[in-house]
């Protein structure tokens, strides 16, 4: 049975989603609400507890104006180096969080995950349910799914070797506790992921795009030394096992559209405008 928390997500990613489709048309507060079968005012009360901005200022955060705003802040290069090499993942939201990526041996790399032992659970966020995984080394798997049944069918097809277990660990919970309000307390995110010395190189550089900013595939390319690489690096972004937390979704294109994700385009636009407005919510109250 759908949470109350998720029934909401579906309800405001239809809007999201007429948002994006319309948003030249700058759509206003009662047809968006009329969209989504709710009245204005109940619609702006239930926008503002999910996104903790209005309507008409997440509008202004997924126009491609503002996005190319954003990609043209975060040229500066130092911007990435500075929350990189203090261990941060970046500012904002995730201001505390320092991820650890650890690459699998060779040999569970070949072998499909034999010997692993992979426990999973399924959790809440903000943009709907989604599966995490670990191994005894860290975070090895998280992504969205409405499905258990799909999402469980995915994992291990990712690692078909491997011996399951449904039960929740703190890997997981660390991983979960990023879409809590309460950032008082710093986090630490292991991560143990299966991939190539180019993929785990395109993972990391992500993980340098601080919150509420954006980067195109080329400055990921240029980040990882090989700027000719753009199309291998979109390939590689569209592989990240660790949805959210290694923040694949603030790759768009160096025009402002926001592009695909493997996980929706809807939801994109979503996660985009969430860190958005919590990122400038953060600023205006220093």
């Amino acid at each position: 049975m759908e949470t109350q928390k998720i029934i909401n997500y579906n309800r405001i990613a239809k809007a999201i989603e007429f948002i994006r489709q319309n948003f030249k048309k700058q759509p206003g507060l009662d047809e968006i609400a009329e969209h989504v079968s709710l009245s204005p005012f109940h619609f702006q009360r239930l926008f503002l507890e999910w996104a903790g901005t209005s309507p008409k200022k997440f509008l202004q955060y997924i126009n491609i104006q503002y996005a190319k705003q954003l990609l043209k802040e975060s040229n500066d290069i130092s911007l990435f180096d500075t929350a990189y090499k203090t261990g941060l993942s970046g500012t904002g939201r995730l201001h505390d969080l320092f991820i650890k990526i650890e690459g699998m041996t060779p040999a569970e790399y070949k072998n499909d995950g034999k010997n692993l032992n992979i426990n999973y659970a399924i959790g809440e966020s903000p943009f709907g349910e989604l599966i995490v995984a670990s191994t005894d080394k860290g975070l090895c798997y998280m992504a969205f799914s409405s499905l258990k049944e799909i999402a469980v069918k995915e994992l291990k097809e990712r690692f078909p070797k491997a011996n399951y277990s449904e039960q929740t660990d703190p890997f997981q919970q660390a991983a979960l506790s990023v879409f809590q309000n309460d950032w008082t307390k710093p986090h630490e995110i292991k991560l143990h992921l299966k991939g190539t010395d180019f993929q785990l190189k395109v993972w990391e550089a992500l993980l340098k795009i601080p919150t509420g900013h954006l980067a195109t595939y080329n400055r990921i390319a240029q980040e990882i030394g090989n700027p000719k690489a753009s199309r291998a690096v979109g390939s590689a972004i569209g592989s990240n096992p660790i949805a959210f937390i290694i923040p694949c979704h603030r790759v768009i294109q160096s025009s402002g559209i926001i592009g695909g994700y493997m996980w929706g385009s809807t939801r994109k636009t979503a996660i985009i405008g969430w860190e958005a407005a919590r990122n400038i919510e953060e600023h205006e109250s220093v």
